[in-house]
């Protein structure tokens, strides 16, 4: 027997505010067709003012915590992907744990830009199979409007803000293909590409927080090649054909991207979950957004085999084979 992370649920949060494409348009140079084209994106979601990515954070939380029929107390860890922390310091999950109720156990912050929940997840998967956690709050939270230049049409039209979270929980697994929960996991980066995607501000380069800036020709390349070999690396270690995967739950940046990894793994389209057209690119949340929606209305069924991937600045890239 062995130890396997099991999802027990998923939720997510949307701030109320929306911005399409046409609103867009009206103050940078920019149409509903030029993005469209280019990205699949009809729309986005934007944090009020006043509201925090912790704020998101705690609501996605408290869903998926509603959902589990659980309470903060029964967590003892809390792994939280962001790059849009509420403050330097301390992490934005302790926040979230204090918040929740949750007054034992550890909460902390992973910053690996859009690859954030990829990454969260692996940690709070290798915190449980190692004994050092029973029950895990995963989240992915993002109030990326916060650092776009909103005059930089490249890069302000792709992004949005927005929360999703899961529960793990330990369970007793066979230790094959069967198993319910975090079946493989694989991350990788490449620091070499650190100037392809980053946000020119920090409080020791700068102290400032900046905006983003991106190459978007050299992202698009090294995504299409990273997030296919992500996928490999998951299908060969699980052992498994690509037409064994039930569900394709990717990152959200960029519909062709979505499509041909979907195309790489020979699934039809509906077995993709696609949100980027309403949601845009929410960085570490897109992935349990996207999970979310999918489980909580329905299509995405116990026994289910899923698999994520993800890219980001770094870059960092991932992936994840999970059995709902």
């Amino acid at each position: 027997m062995v130890i396997r992370s099991r999802l027990l649920s998923a939720g997510s949060y949307l701030p109320a505010k929306i911005i399409t494409n046409d609103e867009l348009a009206k103050t940078v140079d920019t149409s509903d067709d030029w993005i469209q084209q280019r990205t699949g994106i009809r729309q986005r979601h934007i944090a009020a003012d006043g509201e925090l990515t912790s704020d998101l954070a705690i609501k996605a939380a408290e869903q998926a915590l509603a959902n589990a029929g659980l309470t903060g107390a029964d967590l003892d860890c809390i792994v939280l992907g962001t790059t849009t922390p509420d403050h330097t310091f301390p992490a934005t999950a302790t926040k979230v744990q204090q918040r929740l109720g949750m007054h034992h156990g550890f909460a902390l912050d992973v910053q690996a830009v859009c690859s954030g929940f990829v990454y969260a997840l692996t940690i709070a998967d290798n915190f449980i199979r190692l004994g050092q956690a029973k029950r895990a709050l995963v989240i992915g939270a993002e109030t990326f409007s916060r650092i776009l230049d909103w005059q930089d049409r490249n890069t302000c039209v792709l992004f949005g803000d927005g929360a999703g979270a899961v529960i793990l929980e330990a369970a007793e697994g066979k230790g094959d293909n069967s198993d319910q929960g975090i079946l493989t996991t694989h991350l990788f980066s490449d620091g070499r590409h650190y100037d392809a995607l980053f946000v020119d501000g920090g409080p020791s380069a700068t102290k400032t927080t900046g905006v983003v800036h991106m190459e978007g020709k050299e992202v698009f390349r090294h995504a299409v090649t990273n997030l296919a070999a992500s996928i490999d690396a998951a299908i060969a270690a699980a052992h498994i054909a690509p037409g064994d995967v039930d569900w394709l739950v990717p990152h959200q940046a960029n519909q062709r991207i979505i499509h041909s990894m979907g195309q790489k793994l020979k699934l039809p389209p509906e077995k993709v979950v696609v949100t980027v057209d309403r949601h845009a690119n929410t960085s570490a949340a897109s992935i349990p957004l996207a999970l979310a929606e999918a489980v909580n209305d329905g299509r995405i069924q116990r026994g289910d085999l899923i698999l994520m991937e993800a890219m980001g600045g770094g870059f960092t890239w991932g992936s994840a084979l999970v059995r709902w």
